[in-house]
């Protein structure tokens, strides 16, 4: 479809999937979460848009001369690629990106898995602390943690979700 910007982008998938659930003669409420970024690594400018998917922009800032990482959140738009009452284009968002920031995209799989010792959700702040913990190593590292910390608190509970996490270190 000669498509590039992440917000177009989710347009048509939705197009797409409503088209192929029409199909189907049944009336079908389906649909999905989704969060889509495109790096210019030349210029590290980047262009996102989510689909109730969040982006999260860890930035270095050296403050009375300490450095600290700071979280961003890029807040997706409030609907999913499927059908919704109040469907709307999906927003496109810029960010000029600087060396050292990290940027991660993911799903609800890993705040919303079920464990510790009250069997209860990671939640997402945990999940934030848990990244900025861990922003400074390389990424494979974070990799090998971020696996580790998942399956520490799930122990022996089952997966409840699909896990995915996309982190980018300029």
């Amino acid at each position: 479809f000669k498509l590039t910007e992440p917000g177009k982008l989710l347009d048509k998938t939705r197009e797409l999937v409503l088209e192929t659930f029409s199909k189907s003669g049944e009336e079908i409420k389906d649909g999905m979460d989704i969060s889509l970024c495109c790096l210019n690594s030349v210029t590290n400018e980047l262009k996102w848009a989510g689909a109730n998917n969040p982006l999260w922009l860890l930035e270095k800032t050296n403050l009375n001369g300490t450095e600290q990482t700071i979280l961003t959140e890029l807040k997706a738009d409030k609907q999913p690629i499927g059908k919704y009452s109040e469907e709307s284009p999906f927003k496109t968002h810029t960010l000029q990106l600087k060396k050292k920031d990290t940027i991660y995209i993911f799903t609800d799989g890993f705040p919303d898995q079920f464990g510790g010792p009250k069997g209860k959700k990671y939640k997402y702040k945990a999940f934030e602390q848990f990244l900025i913990s861990i922003c400074n190593e390389p990424l494979p590292i974070q990799k090998q943690k971020l696996e580790a910390e998942f399956n520490s608190w799930k122990g022996a509970l089952e997966q409840v979700d699909d896990v995915c996490i996309i982190g980018i270190k300029i």
